[in-house]
């Protein structure tokens, strides 16, 4: 295969004359790029051997047109090193940045580690994958070959024998994310941590467990807890404390609060989901912890405040009041917490049926193929036009409903919705909405009372900051990375095009229809988000950033309009 480079953040697989490193390197100088950060943009320039960037240096850089999200991206035989790059950003950096620019190199030089980490294992990884894929389950004499892993009973089966469940989790942490170019980075992290705890090595492990006085403790009584013994803590405990389960990767920050004691016995076996800091603890309920690290910038942390628990829940509840025939709202209702950012939790239990991660819709199988071709083999005929078509019409028909007649944009990408097949129509899961942007004068016009959300943030009367959550999170990362990264680009377009004004069509002119067409059909540029710029490089205060999830100030070509012209005809995957 010959082409660009893959929209979805997928390396070509002829990207790779120097491992990741080259890769890598790209992707950080299309993000600086993208976000125009130090002026970058301004160093581009355009003569009659095509388009350049001329990096500080004095290094001319070939750029070539063709991504999703952006105008210009390095061009695939430019083989860029790491350092070039960063020495660059230093230059073109304010002084005033020079931290962030130093977190985000330490970033870069992470994420590289864990690209080549992976790389080492994959081999090994996936033939693991396959090996489990069909495990017997007990009081069965079928043999594991004859078995599909969504026959498999849930209440039957551990963490440890779930590959159904976690081998999607597992095939779309292999695909970097569309826009990120570190998020391979878990700042802080050892190679070990990494392997036994990251999902895109499929690990199983055990967690650990903290007593905690109980009226320290809030919300609901702990439903995996074990005795304090299995603990390895004194069952005297029990009558004064309540125990909190504790990811592994966590305990050193759990230690250090002096009133919470450390059990030295781990408990209860479980696999991680594509967000790390969720795990599976069987096929129908996933625990959702407190990480000590960051991803996607190092400001954004994985610990939990426990407002955001209490908010979640809120959401999730104002969800089930806008009901959709296409939605499914995962339960989020059960959570506890110390009033402490390392001791949470939360219960998250699923739907009956086959939950797959939308993120894993692209991702590459063992053996050859998409996990996608392998969904549309199962449920649609082998069709994965018509798979994708489904989705889409799914994925608009709620979301543009939502926006429409409730005012509410949820931050639901590609990593927190699921496709549910297999217990009747295909459904769209969504889960962890704590993101979600609402507004209250559309809420009290729908009939509905608005939420009292502790965090302002989720909370807005401006339509505008509405569509910047829908085109960056519902248009960019769950519908255009997904299908640009399986179908041909004239394809993958047409599909969105028409999904996305099916949905707008059937709300006619309400003024909320007519504005999201204009933000996205008529749009001669769709917005973007500065990724690294508020999430490590600059400092909140001089971004004036109140979400560095929700700052703007980048835009990218229409490809709703044209699709990218150097991805004419190119299917991109990688094969692993």
């Amino acid at each position: 295969m010959t082409g660009g480079r893959a929209p979805s953040g997928q390396e070509p697989a002829g990207r790779r004359p120097g491992g990741r490193e080259p890769y890598l390197a790209s992707r950080v100088l299309d993000a600086l790029l993208r976000e125009d950060y130090g002026g970058l943009a301004h160093r581009v320039t355009r003569g009659k051997d095509g388009v350049a960037l001329l990096l500080p240096g004095g290094r001319r850089i070939r750029l070539t047109p063709g991504s999703l999200f952006q105008d210009f991206v390095v061009a695939p035989e430019e083989a860029l090193r790491l350092e070039e790059v960063l020495r660059a950003l230093r230059e073109i950096s304010a002084p005033a940045d020079a931290a962030g620019v130093e977190a985000f190199t330490r970033e870069c030089h992470e994420a590289l580690r864990a690209l080549d980490l992976h790389d080492a294992h994959r081999d090994g990884i996936l033939a693991r994958l396959v090996r489990e894929s069909s495990p017997t389950p007990p009081g069965h004499d079928v043999p594991a070959s004859a078995l599909p892993a969504s026959a498999l009973p849930a209440s039957a089966l551990p963490a440890s024998a779930l590959p159904g469940a976690a081998r999607y989790e597992t095939l779309a942490a292999s695909v970097d994310h569309p826009v990120y170019p570190t998020a391979r980075c878990r700042a802080g992290l050892s190679d070990e941590e990494l392997r036994a705890h990251a999902p895109e090595f499929a690990p199983v492990f055990e967690l650990r467990w903290a007593a905690v006085p109980r009226d320290r403790a809030a919300g609901a009584a702990m439903p995996y807890a074990p005795e304090f013994p299995a603990a390895g803590l004194p069952r005297e405990l029990a009558g004064t404390h309540v125990l909190f389960p504790v990811h592994p990767l966590t305990v050193t920050e759990v230690g250090k609060i002096p009133w919470a004691v450390i059990g030295p016995e781990p408990y209860l076996e479980v696999r991680p989901t594509l967000s790390m800091r969720t795990v599976i603890v069987d096929r129908d309920t996933h625990l959702k912890l407190p990480l000590a690290t960051s991803t996607l910038g190092l400001r954004n942390r994985r610990s939990i405040r426990p407002d955001t628990l209490a908010d979640g829940a809120r959401a999730e509840r104002l969800l089930r009041e806008m009901p959709d025939p296409g939605m499914l709202v995962a339960d989020e209702q059960t959570y506890g917490h110390a009033g402490h950012e390392y001791l949470g939790w939360l219960v998250r239990r699923l739907p009956a049926g086959e939950v797959v991660p939308v993120a894993a819709l692209p991702a590459p199988l063992p053996g050859g193929g998409l996990v996608v071709e392998e969904l549309a083999g199962r449920w649609y005929g082998g069709d994965v036009t018509r798979l994708l078509t489904e989705y889409l019409r799914l994925l608009f028909g709620l979301h543009v409903r939502l926006f429409v007649r409730y005012g509410t944009a949820l931050e639901a990408h590609q990593q927190n919705l699921s496709l549910v097949l297999g217990n009747g129509p295909a459904k769209l899961l969504t889960k962890d909405n704590d993101g979600l942007l609402t507004s209250p004068a559309r809420l009290r016009a729908a009939g509905l009372a608005v939420p009292d959300f502790t965090d302002g943030r989720m909370v807005t009367d401006d339509p505008h900051a509405l569509a910047d959550v829908f085109v960056t999170i519902t248009l960019h990362l769950a519908a255009a990375a997904v299908t640009f990264g399986v179908l041909p680009p004239p394809q993958a377009s047409r599909l969105v095009r028409d999904a996305l004004a099916e949905a707008l069509d059937g709300h006619g002119d309400d003024p909320m229809a007519r504005l999201l067409r204009a933000r996205t059909l008529d749009a001669a540029r769709l917005v973007g988000k500065s990724m690294i710029t508020a999430g490590t490089l600059v400092d909140k205060a001089r971004t004036g950033a109140l979400d560095v999830n929700k700052f703007y100030g980048t835009s990218g070509p229409n490809y709703l309009r044209q699709p990218p012209q150097a991805l004419q005809n190119v299917i991109m995957r990688r094969t692993p």
